[in-house]
């Protein structure tokens, strides 16, 4: 690799045409840009022919001057990415849980419509999988349904939403046979959510393990529908239900005070998150407020 330095000194030589000249630019000597030069042509060859009055750049010199302008280039397009952190233009890679997901995606994509610099990357991930794609730096931001405690990632609280037990519509539950006949649509946080929910109203028979499970899915959208079609009962998030499109084949029971899933915002802590992310994410913690 060509010392920076030694580049330095030369595209001021072959701007300037005189060593005296360049080395005053530069506040060095005129031997320290001798040596420089020196220690070019010891990698490159031949570069400059010194004439009595200027130099003349040898056709490996003129490759050494484009060389220069590129990596010139190369370190201003690298300083306006790491020192602008106003800059909106670029990409937001956004990973979340499905139910939440559902809630914001369509704020995204309003945020993208008034940035049209910015564009939205949105994957929809369970919560491990939101970790280690955070922490991988695959996405700028994640959400996840608890607090982590890696200290390589930023937490903090993002949104509550309260869990919802989500039966057929006409469909009675009164008793928790009432469930064990109606069966358990499942996903990948279904059991936990369950539990916690259940245990509020049937606190003698929470056992989620005793209800036959009658279907399972781990898209988001698809889970509403086994309930839809009279399938079973499932436990989720508001937000997840309320996106669902057939609000009339599926009905909310009452349990009691709710038990409310907080939702963490993440990104990795080591360095600061771009400013065109940390906007979005104020812009949907307004939208979400209101």
């Amino acid at each position: 690799m060509l010392n920076p330095q030694w580049l330095r000194t030369f595209a001021a030589l072959a701007e300037l045409g005189n060593f005296t000249r360049a080395a005053k630019r530069l506040d060095l000597t005129q031997a320290a840009v001798s040596q420089h030069v020196r220690h070019l042509e010891d990698a490159l060859g031949l570069l400059v022919i010194r004439r009595p009055r200027a130099i003349e750049l040898t056709p490996a010199g003129h490759a050494l001057l484009d060389y220069c302008d590129a990596v010139k280039q190369a370190r201003q397009r690298l300083d306006a990415r790491v020192s602008s952190p106003a800059e909106e233009a670029g990409e937001i890679g956004l990973i979340t849980p499905g139910g939440i997901g559902l809630a914001l995606f369509p704020l995204m994509l309003e945020w993208q419509a008034q940035h049209p610099q910015s564009r939205i990357r949105h994957c929809f991930a369970p919560d491990p999988e939101v970790l280690d794609a955070v922490l991988t730096n695959r996405y700028d931001l994640g959400i996840v349904t608890f607090e982590p405690d890696d200290t390589r990632l930023t937490a903090r609280r993002f949104l509550q939403e309260p869990l919802e037990l989500v039966v057929p519509a006409g469909a009675t539950v009164r008793a928790w046979s009432d469930l064990q006949a109606l069966g358990f649509i499942d996903h990948p946080d279904g059991r936990a959510m369950a539990k916690r929910l259940l245990s509020r109203r049937f606190r003698k028979n929470a056992g989620i393990g005793d209800l036959p499970r009658n279907g399972f899915s781990n898209q988001i959208a698809h889970i509403l529908e086994f309930v839809a079609r009279g399938l079973g009962f499932t436990v989720i998030p508001r937000y997840a239900r309320v996106a669902f499109a057939q609000q009339d084949k599926i009905e909310v029971m009452e349990c009691g005070s709710p038990v409310l899933e907080t939702s963490w915002i993440i990104h990795r802590a080591e360095w600061p998150l771009p400013e065109r992310c940390a906007r979005a994410v104020r812009y949907l913690e307004e939208r979400m407020k209101g």
